[in-house]
């Protein structure tokens, strides 16, 4: 499985880049510039600093928002809003971290689904590991 995640193509859209329209992709997206549409993308998605988003619904395995995104937010795996980030809009997640300092309005429903490891079967060091969000590791 790692290695599936290693094999994904990163596609980053600049800061001088406009969107707007419906974006499917599977591979891992970085927006920097400014979306506006629907995204629905079975890979990852970071929204970074400066980055506008504004969007009727917004689709992916995991979400990282360090920038502005307006509109409903639905990801299977995780969402992470990190400090300074601002989002107006729902979201529907597995997992959600919320950093200090984030302007955030909507309501939050959480999915139901079972960790990828079975938590009575390994060692508490080995299931804090695959629970491992980005903000844990050193930039």
């Amino acid at each position: 499985m790692a290695d599936e995640k290693q094999k994904k193509n990163l596609t980053v859209f600049g800061q001088e880049t406009e969107f707007d329209g419906i974006l499917e992709f599977t591979d891992n997206l970085v927006i920097t510039g400014k979306f506006n549409g629907e995204i629905r993308a079975t890979g990852d998605l970071e929204i970074e600093k400066g980055a506008i988003c504004t969007v009727e619904k917004m689709t992916a395995n995991s979400i990282v928002i360090s920038g502005t995104v307006t509109g409903d937010i639905d990801a299977a795996e995780r969402v992470e809003m990190c400090s300074g980030s601002v989002v107006h809009g729902d979201v529907k997640t597995s997992r959600i971290r919320i950093a200090e300092d984030v302007e955030y309005e909507g309501q939050i429903s959480m999915l139901e689904t079972e960790p990828d490891v079975n938590l009575f079967s390994v060692a508490s060091d080995e299931y804090k590991n695959a629970l491992v969000i980005k903000s844990d590791d050193p930039h």
